[in-house]
């Protein structure tokens, strides 16, 4: 009977893996890389909407689309310089990107919200309906070099009518230690990047 269980699973695992490796990465999909000889480099990450990420030691990655394989081979490039030998680097799905909403008829499929402050291309931007928090930033154009990245504000009206403030580090959203940059925005969100202080 344990024969037949580890035939089942390891049928199961193989089907899985295959399927990850005809699948090609896309915007919005969400990424693990783990390092076996490092776990302090393992990220979950979501992809932009210009289809790269960004991989502590290896810099931007090119991911979309791109298989998992394809996309392992160039992390552990890109990361052999940084070890003795080459790394075990491990590419997996988390996440697929969610398909893009039917719209009614008469329903624009497109919401304002709004960017101030030091980011590259302030004012409204309309995005589509399921856009995150960081895709608008991207959409955006990034920051600009006077952005104080660690205090970055999500502005959100309520049903109430009470403006709640987030505030967040975009480099903790990177390093993966906070997950707001995956946060879907709502209409009229308002996204402000103060100045950097003097010595910050």
């Amino acid at each position: 009977m344990s024969r037949v269980f580890a035939a089942l699973l390891f049928a199961l695992i193989g089907g899985s893996a295959l399927a990850q490796d005809d699948y090609r990465i896309k915007p919005g999909d969400v990424v693990r890389i783990e390092v076996l000889e490092d776990s302090s480099l393992n990220r979950e990450s979501l992809v932009l909407p210009d289809g790269r990420v960004t991989v502590p030691l290896a810099g931007t990655v090119s991911v979309g689309g791109r298989s998992v394989d394809q996309v392992r081979q160039d992390v552990t490039g890109k990361l052999a310089p940084n070890f003795a030998s080459e790394p075990n680097v491990i590419v997996s799905l988390v996440q697929l990107g969610e398909p893009a909403p039917t719209v009614a008829s008469g329903v624009s499929s497109r919401m304002p919200i709004y960017l101030m402050g030091e980011v590259n291309t302030p004012g409204m931007i309309e995005v589509k309906r399921g856009t995150t928090l960081l895709q608008a930033l991207a959409q955006a154009g990034g920051f600009n070099r006077f952005a104080a990245v660690k205090r970055v504000q999500l502005r959100r009206v309520g049903n109430d009518g009470v403006q709640k403030v987030y505030q967040f580090n975009y480099n903790d959203v990177l390093n993966g230690k906070n997950s707001i940059g995956a946060t879907k925005l709502a209409k009229g969100d308002v996204i402000v990047v103060p100045a950097r202080k003097l010595f910050e």
